[in-house]
């Protein structure tokens, strides 16, 4: 197929570009931070002026950052909703016939993510009629653009909405919790950092899992929302003891309560994934692939 790909260079962009290059596909990948596989482009303009029609369009670019860049810069993160805004109008405008939409965890109510026993969340917790409180702008700006995909979507597009959990990776950006876990147990830092009390769960995925569910959702017609995940309640407690074990030492889990935590428990029901791809990566053997990468 002819693949337009956007945020080609980012952490989710970088993975899909590779897969669909190694399926086969002829992909159009773009980014702010060119490389030697990816144009240089600001996927805001192409989509205000660019005509092209493509077999398929995934949209991955977006402003991201983790926790600190979610509730340090909210006017920044909410940049995402002119693009994908502008992405809705460029797929009707070019008639593009099938699409996905990168939502989030964060789009779903921060109401059932407060502490006490862990609820998993099920796409159907979301009512875009009725749309609930989501994680601060971001998950406000992820609940826009799915409300708006309703709108392509009703002009012909068909539109996958993958609603990722907690995905992590070998090469991901250190401004997130898996990476930075990875960094102290390599330096055996002691105490062990954690922001938060540590009590708090998410439920992580595996870029390589992430690409792989996406692209069996793509391949088996699936449109809607989907959550991409284990349904694996992780502390970051457990997840400090994972890791530091993996890494041979146990260190003291200092807690740091002046840092953003985020919400308290963030853990999905993957059935609806489960019918058309079962994840392969483990947490424990995607942390030893990161000490030793």
């Amino acid at each position: 197929m002819r693949v337009l790909l956007t945020g080609a260079a980012g952490f989710v962009g970088r993975h899909l570009h590779r897969a669909l290059l190694d399926r086969g596909d002829d992909v159009f990948a773009i980014d702010l931070q060119p490389t030697q596989l990816v144009q240089a482009g600001d996927a805001l303009d192409f989509f205000r002026h660019d005509d092209t029609r493509f077999d398929l369009a995934i949209h991955a670019a977006a402003i991201v950052g983790g926790r600190a860049s979610i509730d340090g810069s909210p006017l920044g993160v909410a940049t995402n909703l002119a693009l994908d805004a502008w992405y809705m109008r460029w797929l009707i405008r070019t008639r593009t016939p099938r699409a996905v939409f990168f939502s989030s965890s964060a789009a779903y109510p921060v109401a059932l993510q407060q502490p006490g026993p862990v609820r998993r969340l099920y796409e159907e917790d979301i009512n875009l009629a009725y749309m609930e409180e989501p994680d601060a702008t971001y998950g406000w700006a992820k609940l826009t653009g799915e409300k708006l995909a309703g709108y392509a979507e009703a002009e012909g597009c068909r539109i996958l909405i993958p609603r990722p959990f907690s995905g992590y990776g070998e090469d991901q950006a250190d401004c997130y919790p898996f990476p930075a876990f990875i960094r102290r147990a390599r330096e055996r830092q002691d105490p062990f950092e954690i922001w938060g009390d540590g009590s708090s769960t998410r439920d992580w995925i595996h870029i390589d899992d992430l690409v792989g569910a996406t692209l069996a959702l793509l391949d088996n017609e699936v449109t809607g929302p989907v959550n991409l995940g284990w349904g694996r309640a992780t502390s970051f407690n457990d997840l400090a003891r994972i890791v530091t074990t993996a890494a041979g030492y146990q260190p003291h889990l200092k807690h740091r309560h002046d840092a953003p935590q985020g919400v308290h428990h963030r853990v999905c029901d993957p059935s609806r994934m489960l019918n058309h791809y079962v994840p392969t990566v483990t947490l424990e053997e995607g942390v030893r692939r990161a000490l030793n990468a």
